[in-house]
């Protein structure tokens, strides 16, 4: 039975039915719905072609050569249709929940789906659900620190305690620095970074506080949502003060088994900022495998520039908590008996 379903009423049901994105390839990469497997209708190709037709020639010539390109994959669409469903159920969408999505939910319910639900609105609907819900009035708890405080290992020591956290660096695939990207996976599109953290975000308990840490804006080529930034402006903080010396061992823990030409290339990209002296050091450093003072003098910009960033905020919503330890479980103990203070 074919259904036609709002993404709140989607978003509501437990479990979730499996999720078809008919839309091309290229659609599917800049942005899905988490989860959802790509059946496209049309290639990337076959759309652009399409879409000329409608503007250039007519509506009536653009659904002719749509039913030419979609003809010879009915079968296809049927078998893989099926291989996504669960118990014969699935939902399917599209960009605004039209033609795309309702032609294709129509031909695989014909054809031996027993449960069919098409999303009205389509993806379109659920970018604007998931934008929308980063406004609701969560307490945010932000973790702060300067670099080498081993904030991700806190906000996971946190997480085990019982604590909300969002851990915006793992989803993002980025660490924050000019070093963020040595380790890890390639960046989701923007997009599709808003999409992802939506998904994690869409299961928080709204009674609770919400751990984030403290970031810029973006995260290497991805941007915070706008709303959730700000609202993280607004938000206390809670600032691990823990001494130079134990951050840069941690730094050295963490980087001194990658290759030394992607540490020089990251210095590089703050060389400006460091200065001519200071690189040229940093970059010995690294070529007598010296990580310890390396660590420092990058250390050294990093201090000034979060701690000016630090300043800026509303000093009576900062809350200092020095620790002369990177250790996780201790600094997630005293984070917690900070705010319950």
């Amino acid at each position: 039975m074919l259904k036609r379903i709002s993404i709140q009423e989607y978003l509501s049901g437990l479990p979730l039915l499996p999720v078809i994105d008919v839309r091309t390839p290229a659609e599917y990469e800049t942005g899905h719905m988490p989860g959802a497997i790509n059946i496209p209708l049309f290639s990337n190709e076959e759309r652009a072609r399409v879409g000329t037709a409608y503007i250039r020639q007519s509506p009536a010539k653009a659904y002719e050569l749509g039913y030419a390109y979609v003809q010879p994959k009915l079968d296809y669409f049927v078998r893989r249709a099926k291989e996504v469903a669960e118990k014969g159920k699935v939902t399917v969408y599209c960009w605004r929940g039209g033609m795309r999505s309702k032609s294709f939910a129509e031909y695989i319910e014909a054809n031996g789906l027993q449960e069919v639900c098409v999303i009205e609105g389509g993806y379109k609907a659920f970018r604007q659900h998931a934008l929308e819900s980063f406004v609701r009035p969560e307490t945010i708890y932000v973790l702060g620190g300067y670099t080498g405080s081993g904030k991700t290992r806190v906000l996971k020591e946190l997480g085990l305690r019982g604590e909300q956290v969002i851990d915006l660096e793992g989803i993002a695939h980025h660490k924050g620095s000019a070093f963020g990207a040595i380790g890890q996976s390639e960046q989701p599109k923007n997009e599709h970074f808003t999409n992802l953290l939506f998904w994690e975000w869409k299961s928080l308990d709204l009674t609770r506080p919400v751990w984030l840490e403290d970031e810029s804006i973006h995260i290497g080529r991805v941007f915070i949502p706008e709303a959730l930034f700000q609202r993280m402006r607004e938000s206390m903080v809670y600032f691990l003060d823990i001494p130079e010396e134990v951050r840069a061992r941690l730094l050295v823990e963490e980087y001194a088994g990658i290759d030394a030409g992607m540490l020089a290339a990251s210095v590089q990209k703050i060389s400006k900022r460091l200065g001519g002296k200071r690189t040229s050091e940093a970059m010995e450093a690294l070529e007598r495998n010296d990580y310890f003072h390396a660590a420092v003098i990058t250390l050294d910009y990093y201090d000034k520039f979060y701690l000016k960033g630090l300043n800026r905020r509303d000093q009576e919503k900062v809350v200092v908590i020095a620790s002369d330890t990177v250790d996780a479980a201790r600094n997630a103990k005293m984070l917690i008996a900070a705010t319950r203070t």
